[in-house]
């Protein structure tokens, strides 16, 4: 085994190739000197176009390539999209309802709609997991440690949020319009559905974006309920956990890049255009 580095490449009269290495097998002359010429025109390219050198070999770009970082990306945007729509199918009816009726077990249900956002996300995780042990083993197989449970994990705190945003929203809203329409021939439902609604556009807005940023940020319940397998389970935050286990810190910042862009996106959004006194 021949190993080639920048010293035999200044010994070797070749110039300019340096902090590579390569292994090569006995006789490989035609793989070294493409190697060398390969070295060569990356230097030659470093020297004439430093700017575009370094956006192109930059650790976010090497973060871009590697297949498992990819993955993670395309499942977080899918997972966290699935999510902000679950949430807020949970979080429009429940927040209605605690901001225009009384009833006994009231301040109960607003209790329980605070407990993910209080407890450890790791006691979140581990509640879930305990409660997938009490279903049928043909569900349970088909959640637990795979990418049902990565949406589940998500919702699970995403929606309580969404429910807090979506009750302020609701509370902004003057229950005579309500009133009004139905005074007028519309049933209970007609009046929520064109009155109250359209009036909390801009909360629906506020509750989706953040929903869809909390569940990118999303760590300890996954790690927990749905684990953090490469390439099945694996979303950016889990993707960070892994590379630093493996010791890549580029890697993990990179990622961390992304999420943080991610995430200033979507509370832009909301800030420009959603409710901002339910930020």
């Amino acid at each position: 085994m021949l190993e080639l580095s920048a010293t035999d490449e200044n010994q070797s009269g070749i110039e300019n190739v340096s902090g590579l290495e390569l292994a090569l097998p006995h006789g490989g002359f035609v793989s070294r000197i493409k190697y060398l010429w390969l070295g060569r025109a990356r230097a030659d390219w470093e020297k004439d176009y430093p700017l575009l050198s370094r956006l192109a070999y930059n650790p976010l770009t090497d973060a871009l390539s590697k297949p498992e970082i990819r993955y993670a990306i395309k499942l977080s945007l899918i997972s966290c999209t699935i999510t902000a729509i679950l949430s807020l199918w949970v979080a429009i009816p429940i927040g209605y309802l605690l901001s225009r009726y009384q009833f006994p077990g009231h301040n109960l249900i607003d209790a329980i709609v605070d407990i993910p956002i209080v407890l450890p996300p790791l006691v979140v995780g581990l509640s879930l997991l305990i409660l997938f042990q009490f279903v049928p083993r043909e569900l349970h197989d088909r959640v637990v440690y795979e990418i049902p449970a990565v949406v589940l994990a998500q919702t699970m705190v995403a929606a309580a949020f969404a429910v807090r945003t979506m009750r302020a929203t609701f509370d902004q809203i003057d229950s005579r319009r309500e009133e009004v329409a139905m005074t007028l021939g519309c049933t209970r439902f007609q009046a929520f559905t064109r009155v109250v609604l359209p009036e909390a556009r801009r909360g629906i807005l506020t509750a989706t974006t953040l929903a869809w940023a909390r569940a990118l940020g999303e760590f300890g319940p996954l790690l927990i309920f749905a684990g953090a397998t490469r390439m099945k389970t694996e979303v950016l935050s889990t993707t960070i956990f892994l590379e630093m286990n493996v010791g890549d810190t580029a890697a993990a910042v990179a990622v961390s890049l992304i999420m943080v862009t991610g995430a200033m996106i979507v509370l832009i959004i909301a800030r420009l255009w959603g409710n901002r006194a339910t930020i």
